[in-house]
């Protein structure tokens, strides 16, 4: 089966030099900022180079800013999706986990009924008729614009980092399902663009916990029992390196059951250091958004844990959720700021 490489975004040249120009006008603002601020007033030139003014690219060009989100408002339902998902042949179908993609045009559900819907947002290229949202109504909003069932239970599933809705080559996510390989789904069509294979002792195929990219896009980190693979995104099949996560007969690589959390590095997996807290097994791990902080969950664990992994030494703080009395994996999220952290 042919292969359809994924690549980042795109640039060129003209786009690389206007950024470089941006962040010297930036870094010059910023100086402006330090010697001309009031710390400085008594020293201030009316005539100085670093005037703020003199450096802004078009008087009409603003920033853009994220929306804020205001907690003192309840929130209200603006899609509904119910019927979709109890249709099926499995009459205790219930959702299992959604995703949004990285570009925010859609998000990826699954469900104990082993299937993954996709739905496209109505301003976003959605094609099927939207309907008004009512509390009174059981009607879905719309339909899924992308059906994909897979053969057993779905363990896992994530986007590629580089997903954009105007390149439909980026446009995949990967799946993880019991005693099957990897797949590598097309966002647009739901047709099959490649498969990672593992296999174990006796040349068997082993399935994966967990999936997930790196955020260059370039590797796909599989969790397997004592070990985690690593498969090249752009060679497809049984090639994979391998590590155990086994360090003088303690887990310790990568989040794992035995309550612990570890730091390696990217390119050989050589681990740096492991995090211990939580009170249960490892069920979700997530870096912010600017890669400095590591957020730990754990399964009968009433609280997620925020590590700075320049220091990891202790917890920087935690936030309360009510899971200590379940062993359902309940994940979270960090919005798109890196302010607010959700969970479901």
């Amino acid at each position: 089966m042919r292969d359809s490489k994924l690549r980042p975004a795109k640039t060129n040249a003209a786009y690389t030099l206007t950024s470089h120009k941006s962040q010297v006008r930036k870094l010059l603002f910023l100086k402006a900022l330090i010697f001309g601020g009031k710390m400085g007033e008594e020293n201030q030139q009316p005539n100085s180079q670093f005037e703020p003014t003199e450096i802004s690219e078009s008087p009409n060009k603003q920033e853009y800013e994220l929306p804020k989100i205001r907690f003192d408002v309840p929130p209200h339902r603006t899609y509904h999706f119910h019927k979709q998902f109890r249709t099926g042949p499995n009459p205790n179908n219930f959702l299992k986990g959604i995703k949004w993609s990285p570009d925010g045009s859609c998000f990826l559900t699954s469900s104990e009924d082993n299937t993954l819907r996709l739905f496209s947002l109505p301003d976003m290229g959605s094609s099927d008729q939207v309907t008004a949202c009512s509390s009174a109504s059981e009607v879905d909003s719309y339909a899924a614009e992308l059906v994909v069932s897979e053969g057993e239970s779905v363990y896992d599933f994530c986007w590629y980092p580089y997903m954009s809705a105007s390149d439909p080559v980026t446009c995949v996510f990967a799946t993880t399902t019991r005693d099957h390989p990897i797949p590598l789904w097309d966002a647009t069509s739901g047709l099959l663009r490649c498969t990672y294979r593992a296999y174990d002792a006796v040349n068997e195929i082993t399935a994966a916990f967990s999936v997930s990219f790196n955020p260059a896009g370039t590797k796909a980190f599989a969790g397997y029992n004592i070990s985690v693979r690593v498969f090249d995104v752009h060679r497809p099949g049984r090639d994979f390196a391998q590590y155990s996560t086994l360090q003088g007969n303690k887990e310790g690589q990568t989040g794992s059951y035995s309550q612990t959390t570890a730091i390696c590095r990217e390119d050989n997996m050589e681990l740096l250091y492991v995090l211990h807290g939580q009170e249960g097994g490892i069920t979700h791990v997530q870096f912010s958004k600017d890669g400095n902080y590591l957020y730990t969950g754990a399964r009968k664990d009433p609280y997620i844990m925020c590590w700075d992994i320049r220091k990891a030494v202790e917890v920087v703080y935690k936030l309360y959720r009510s899971s200590e009395y379940t062993n359902q994996r309940i994940a979270f999220d960090i919005e798109s700021s890196g302010r607010h952290r959700y969970r479901w």
